[in-house]
């Protein structure tokens, strides 16, 4: 039998040419992940315009989520990249491993985040709405600075689902230029949706987070208790997905609440796979099904609004 592989020999080579190195920063930031958010912020776009907004509203509010979204999870590597080289999970992403240098991925960021102040400005500047220029500088402040919070609380989860929860709410404003009940009832939606389910995918680090002093749920509470906390925490969520569709009744109607009972069910789904002694599965219940949930509820309700 042949000797296991050595670290040395698993560690990937550093990426060359700059083409390789955002290829290495798309996959390292997970930029296929802005699915979870995005159909969210596309739903609000389209309530807050009470059906089709106009084309540049509709790009401008595309390039500051994935802007946004990007700057947020490079300043996540970044801050992290010493605890991801500790645990055995995460210490072959780009930073602990080499394949990217720390300048590379803070020019990224400040490159995304200049792109999404840009952004913010034009719509002040062509549809004469300040406020999300207003609020550009706080926003990305607080979804960069995530990663501080393992450090010194275990609610770190649900300061991640407001990061997430800001996308609705922001788009909203961006369009109607003011604050209504759907977008908060969304944002709490999202907030608890994805504090729920990166309880359960904190659990893959259970015994890092211990060693090293990190305040997940899991880590603080064990895993049995962060499952059960992440199974409450979406019965919370899906009582405000219908407080969504009750606050834009005159929008949303039964199309939209078909979606939100696929989404329970999808969520029941979710949680059976994942158990304390077996998380075998964490990845399929974590990125496959609640990234369809969100385009189920995104696109349903977007149908709905034209159908009404």
């Amino acid at each position: 039998m042949s000797a296991p592989a050595s670290d040395a020999m698993l560690q990937p080579p550093p990426a060359n040419g700059l083409s390789s190195k955002l290829i290495c920063l798309a996959k390292d930031i997970r930029l296929s992940h802005t699915i979870f958010a995005l159909p969210f912020a596309l739903l609000s776009t389209f309530l807050a315009a009470k059906g089709m907004p106009k084309w540049g509203q509709l790009g401008l509010i595309l390039i500051c989520m994935v802007t946004a979204r990007s700057m947020a999870m490079a300043m996540n590597r970044l801050l992290d990249a010493r605890l991801d080289a500790l645990n055995p999970r995460t210490r072959l992403r780009a930073l602990p491993s080499g394949q990217l240098s720390p300048a590379f991925v803070i020019t990224a960021v400040a490159i995304c985040a200049g792109l999404f102040i840009a952004a913010t400005a034009l719509f002040k500047f062509v549809y004469a709405n300040p406020w999300p220029l207003r609020l550009s500088g706080l926003v990305l402040v607080y979804i960069s600075s995530y990663p501080f919070l393992k450090r010194f609380t275990r609610l770190c989860h649900y300061y991640l689902g407001i990061a997430l929860g800001l996308a609705p709410i922001c788009a909203w404003v961006a369009i109607a230029g003011r604050l209504a009940m759907p977008p908060i009832w969304m944002g709490i939606a999202v907030t608890l949706w994805t504090a729920g389910f990166d309880i359960i995918y904190a659990c893959q680090d259970y015994q890092s987070d211990v060693e090293h002093c990190l305040f997940s749920v899991p880590a603080k509470m064990g895993i049995g208790p962060a499952l059960l906390i992440a199974r409450l925490t979406h019965v919370l969520c899906l009582a405000t997905l219908v407080m969504i569709g009750v606050s834009a009744s005159l929008l949303l109607g039964t199309v939209y609440f078909i979606g939100v009972g696929l989404a329970g069910l999808l969520m029941v789904i979710e949680h059976s796979l994942v158990h304390p002694n077996d998380l075998s599965k964490v990845g399929l219940a974590f990125f496959t099904i609640n990234g369809v949930i969100s385009v189920l509820l995104g696109t349903l309700g977007i149908i709905d609004i034209f159908l009404r």
